[in-house]
């Protein structure tokens, strides 16, 4: 996929001005855009959400372009072949993702434009489509921050609202602690006026129609406002900058459940949930995007998650992974030190465990991942911990473990694949038995640190490649768990980046901001909360 500079991102993405979503027949509310002479907030809403569903479900061009030699190696989520070059991230899937990425914001800049040509009174009763519009916008917006630094965003997106001028939509790129802090106000604004918002009778049932991430729950958006809010404060608790406010805002939010509802618990967690795999909300995609025919490596088991599942009994192992065909029921990883044709030959003996088919790839009934409750969890359980109460963080952290078994179980539950075996779901007593376990038991754990890296490993495991950008930027900050890389030493490049490069044609055609950023773009430069 080609993309042109930021302004011309812009233009495609007002290719997409939408009109209403329904599950029934997705593809009827979104007809040709040289036909449509108006939209209206509420559709314009949906084809907001419509732009990146598919960076959201778990995509082909998401996941086979990007994560698969990327961020689901960096965390070695899978096993793959070792060879020169691996730790450069192809331009291909760096372009896609934000392309992706401009596309959503020339949506968002055009709804805003659709709002503000509204009378007072309409804006009045549709002013709640914009708030929680900007919710999502900002969690999508984090995760563009959290791999490349700097981005565009405060100029970016404007080529309409400019009219079409091309020369004065260039975008500088913004400061990332800055747009950390503009986002972390904007959210905490956001979560007081949901709490304030009334929905006029006449729209409830058009924003239900509308919003396919929450289906019209004002509470769910509440909750999906305040857990991003944690994720943020969280990310940043080791920025000097930061500290006190991240500490004194989620015991703000922690402290006050009816004021700041958060996720807790899988019933309420924030997900685009596929109803009807023959609408266009549906996860056909992962499939060939994880698992497709050849050797790609996207779908295959690295050996240190396997072997921490396998020496935990880690009861989710059989609803994570299946054994490879010539592997008698035995879970084997490639090792990411091992030579290239070591590791090619264990591959070809059928040794080498995948990602369950019928749960992951090809449940075509796979959510798109937001928020989840056993996240928010492992959240507080850091929070809890730093802050010195033990017992909190004790709670948070086994409640996260036993709701991680039960996010796949119910995965699982969903699923409609036509290959490989439905696993048995993970029972209460597993769960118990394995939280009570040596390598997880909080109580064996006997220093802070130590218990800063069980809660480390138990993200990854529930992270594992469906939440991926969290399992980087939690891996990148924590350095937990303890990851080796074999050495690419015909590469400048020897190990994994800690940051994705700025797409070439970005470069290429927004010369002059990109300038400013330059000495920054080096797949060494740490992200400003990565301080450890």
């Amino acid at each position: 996929m080609k993309m042109k500079k930021i302004s011309s991102v812009i233009l495609a993405g007002l290719m997409l001005v939408a009109a209403s979503c329904k599950e029934s027949d997705f593809s009827d509310v979104y007809p040709d855009p040289s036909k449509i002479s108006e939209t209206t907030v509420e559709k314009q809403f949906t084809g907001f959400l419509q732009s990146n569903k598919d960076y959201v479900l778990p995509g082909y061009l998401h996941y086979f372009t990007l994560l698969r030699v990327t961020l689901n190696q960096y965390n070695q989520t899978i096993g793959w072949i070792n060879a020169s070059g691996q730790y450069v991230p192809g331009s291909a899937g760096v372009e896609n993702i934000w392309f992706n990425y401009y596309n959503l914001l020339a949506q968002y800049r055009e709804l805003e434009k659709v709002y503000n040509s509204k009378s007072s009174t309409e804006q009045a009763d549709r002013k709640f489509f914009m708030t929680v519009a900007k919710v999502y916008l900002y969690d999508q917006t984090q995760r563009m921050i959290d791999v490349f630094g700097a981005i565009p965003f405060t100029e970016a997106g404007m080529l309409s609202t400019k009219g079409g001028d091309y020369t004065s939509s260039a975008a500088k790129f913004d400061d990332p602690q800055a747009l950390y802090t503009l986002m972390l106000d904007d959210l905490k604004a956001i979560s007081a006026e949901l709490n304030a918002t009334t929905i006029n009778a006449g729209y409830q049932q058009s924003f239900k129609t509308q919003d396919f991430v929450n289906k019209g729950d004002l509470t769910a958006w509440k909750r999906y406002c305040n857990s991003l809010r944690l994720r943020m404060l969280n990310r940043v608790s080791d920025v000097a900058a930061f500290q006190s406010r991240s500490n004194s805002e989620i015991a703000e939010i922690l402290g006050n459940a009816t004021t700041y509802p958060v996720v807790e618990n899988n019933d309420q967690n924030i997900q685009i949930t596929v109803f009807d795999i023959n609408s266009g909300i549906n996860s056909k995609g992962f499939q060939d995007g994880i698992a497709s025919s050849g050797e790609w490596y996207g779908n295959t088991a690295g050996k240190k998650l396997v072997d921490f599942l396998n020496t935990n009994a880690d009861p989710r192992l059989r609803l994570l992974f299946e054994p490879g065909a010539n592997a008698k029921g035995a879970y084997i990883g490639i090792d990411p030190l091992g030579t290239a044709a070591t590791q090619q030959a264990l591959a070809q003996s059928g040794q080498v465990a995948i990602y369950n088919r019928y749960v992951t790839s090809h449940n075509q009934f796979f959510p798109g991942i937001i928020i989840n409750a056993p996240e928010v969890n492992l959240i507080k359980a850091e929070y809890y911990l730093r802050t010195g109460n033990d017992a909190s963080a004790k709670t948070a952290y086994e409640t996260a473990i036993a709701q991680s078994m039960d996010f796949y179980n119910r995965i699982n539950n969903i699923s409609n694949a036509a290959q490989g075996t439905k696993p048995a779901n993970v029972t209460t007593a597993e769960a118990t038995a394995y939280i009570a376990g040596n390598g997880v038991s909080w109580a064996k754990a006997t220093t802070p640190a130590q218990k800063l890296e069980l809660i480390a490993a138990q993200k990854w495991v529930h992270y594992n490649l469906v939440q991926p950008y969290e399992n980087w930027a939690d891996i990148r900050r924590l350095n937990m768990p303890s990851l080796s890389f074999w050495v690419d030493n015909n590469n400048n490049q020897t190990q994994p980046p800690v940051r994705l490069n700025y797409p070439g044609n970005e470069i290429t055609y927004n010369p002059q901001n990109y300038a400013a950023v330059r000495e920054n773009d080096k797949l060494t430069t740490k992200l400003f909360w990565d301080v450890k």
